[in-house]
């Protein structure tokens, strides 16, 4: 027998070694993969949508009539109580009366005066026509009473003095229309703001108790009737718009739960009270025309859970329309189409088994699986398209 030396030796193992270097380099890795636990809990399968809050009732006050607003000095956010003087007018300043608008002032006022001394010299001769009416009507009767004159002639007399009083009483209804047509033209000679130290201010007050919203016009300023000047509301009184797709919004039925969250605290609850019976269309961002509805949601959580909550917040809302108490749970991310249905990668030692699933439902991030798995077992979230069924795998660490 030739005998093998040591060179022989060595090279030997060095083949060998080259040969388990290249094996063990194409042999194929293990799949890294993330991994989540079956558990059991309670499944809600809910229509998230966006919304925004808005106060149940919401007061704007305005000013009664024209007037001249003092400055507000309150500012939003401060408290009102009803009955609380949140404006006070004064009425607004009479016009600036030009050169000739003065001189035509001035000529109606000598005119008006003229009329009132006319109006006077009327119940003047009124008087006197009284007087001799009431001398003749006591010289008839006293010929009457004598049989010197018919009784017509005494009843003649008598109306003559009824109507020269009616006549008297004319004159001076007259003299007094005139009386105030000299009033009004001398009130319009009268300078711009005169007598406005004796004007006594209007107080505007607030309708209900609450918090000042918003301040339409805080500064000084002469405004119309009608004109806004501050909202007032009551923040304990609140409630959520949300615009659903009229699809789903059959599905959200007064009485319906609903979670409030994203709001900037933590989640409150509500509940459906109305659906508008009345759709409208909206264009969504990707330029789509949607049939929406608006939703309206009472809050029902205690006050102080959604105390930092203001008006016109934006919120998200989860309508809950289904609810099982104890559903065998995995994540949507594990499920992936399998055939006819759905299935998932169930975690074996270290490696992965092909497990197909019944979904009873799903919502955002669980779904609700009937068999076969069951609470503690650990499935793939994620998998991999390189991921086949018997692959072996390691857990990524979270």
């Amino acid at each position: 027998m030739h005998k093998i030396n040591k060179r022989t030796w060595a090279w030997i193992v060095a083949g060998l070694a080259a040969a388990g270097a290249l094996a063990w380099a194409f042999a194929p890795r293990p799949v890294e993969v993330e991994v989540a636990v079956v558990k059991q809990g309670r499944f809600e399968q809910t229509i998230e949508e966006d919304g925004r809050t808005r106060l149940k009732e919401r007061y704007t006050v305005s000013t009664p009539v024209a007037a001249r607003l003092a400055r507000i000095t309150l500012r939003e956010g401060d408290c009102v109580a009803a009955g609380d003087t949140v404006a006070t007018l004064t009425p607004v300043m009479s016009s600036m009366v030009d050169d000739r608008s003065a001189r035509e002032a001035a000529a109606r006022w000598k005119a008006a005066t003229a009329g009132v001394e006319r109006a006077a010299a009327r119940v003047e001769r009124a008087k006197i026509s009284l007087e001799e009416a009431a001398l003749e009507q006591q010289r008839a009767q006293q010929l009457a009473a004598d049989g010197f004159i018919a009784p017509s002639r005494l009843d003649a007399t008598r109306l003559a003095s009824a109507g020269a009083r009616r006549e008297l009483e004319m004159a001076g209804a007259e003299r007094q229309v005139a009386e105030h047509e000299q009033a009004q033209a001398a009130a319009m000679l009268q300078p711009a703001g005169a007598g406005g130290r004796n004007v006594r201010p209007f107080a505007v007050r607030s309708p209900v108790s609450g918090v000042v919203l918003r301040v339409v016009q805080p500064s000084e300023a002469t405004l119309p009737a009608g004109a806004a000047l501050l909202d007032v509301g009551d923040p304990a009184r609140m409630e959520v718009v949300s615009e659903l797709l009229t699809a789903d919004a059959v599905q959200a039925q007064p009485g319906r739960r609903v979670v409030i969250e994203r709001w900037g605290g933590p989640p409150v609850e509500g509940r459906v009270r109305r659906v508008e019976p009345g759709a409208f269309t909206k264009v969504s961002a990707l330029g789509i025309e949607e049939q929406r509805v608006n939703v309206l949601i009472d809050i029902t959580s205690p006050p102080q859970a959604w105390r930092a909550m203001g008006d016109g917040f934006r919120v998200g809302v989860r309508v809950v329309t289904a609810s099982v108490a104890q559903a065998v749970l995995v994540p949507v991310g594990a499920l992936f189409p399998h055939q006819q249905g759905m299935a998932v990668y169930k975690l074996d030692g270290r490696r992965v088994r092909l497990q197909p699933v019944e979904v009873a439902a799903r919502n955002g991030a669980e779904a609700w699986i009937r068999t076969p798995l069951a609470p503690g077992e650990t499935v793939v979230v994620y998998p991999p398209a390189t991921l086949a069924d018997g692959a072996r795998v390691r857990v990524r660490a979270p």
